[in-house]
């Protein structure tokens, strides 16, 4: 079991045991899983015993159909909408008409009378 206090190595470890579980629960070999995965069998090998990049772990859950499992893993963080509003800033209430450039524009010889 999983715990706040359990050290890193110690989740990777039981990490790559259920990887295990699963790969045999699928009665799927190492190099068949490999195969499957696009990994070597030396990285399943690793990856069973909690040494792995998350990449490969990511593809052996993919391999083995448990890709559903990986938004349980770590699901999607929601922003809070004051988050969001914090995020956005302050938005436009009014629209504007589109100002004429040329009516507005100053010409050169009324700049010479000020």
């Amino acid at each position: 079991m999983i715990t706040s206090s359990s050290s890193p190595s110690a989740v990777a470890a039981q990490l790559g045991a259920r990887l295990k579980q699963a790969r045999l629960n699928a009665n799927k070999t190492q190099a068949e899983l490999a195969d499957k995965a696009g990994l070597n069998r030396k990285a399943v090998l690793n990856a069973e015993k909690g040494k792995a990049q998350l990449e490969t772990v990511v593809a052996m859950m993919i391999a083995l159909n448990l890709s559903q499992q990986l938004d349980s893993f770590l699901p999607p963080i929601e922003i809070s909408p004051l988050q969001l509003a914090k995020l956005q800033g302050k938005k436009r209430q009014r629209a504007s008409k589109p100002r004429n450039t040329e009516a507005t524009a100053i010409s050169e010889p009324e700049k010479d009378e000020w």
